[in-house]
């Protein structure tokens, strides 16, 4: 029982390590803007919508199109600036 209940502990530790943070300053418009993730690709999200959820959560993850490739953005705020992957769909 007692060996169950610290493997549940860990297991709960590790799973709460793993999740997204906020960033620990605000990121502004302008930071978002010098990606160029909106002069590349075409995304339906407004960048404020994007800023709240950088600022709320350190990441988002936003459905967009690369010359008509439908692809996956994942914008995460980080101590040296906003670091954009991009995975296909």
């Amino acid at each position: 029982m007692k060996t169950s209940v610290h493997i549940v502990a860990v297991l709960l530790a590790l799973l709460a390590s793993a999740c997204s943070l906020p960033p620990e300053r605000a990121v502004t418009k302008e930071e978002l803007y010098s990606t160029s993730i909106y002069n590349y690709y075409v995304i339906k999200d407004s960048p404020e919508s994007v800023l709240n959820a950088l600022n709320r959560e350190g990441e988002v993850v936003l459905e967009a199109k690369y010359k008509e490739t439908p692809v996956y953005l994942k914008i995460t705020a980080t101590a040296g600036g906003l670091k954009v992957s991009v995975f296909e769909r």
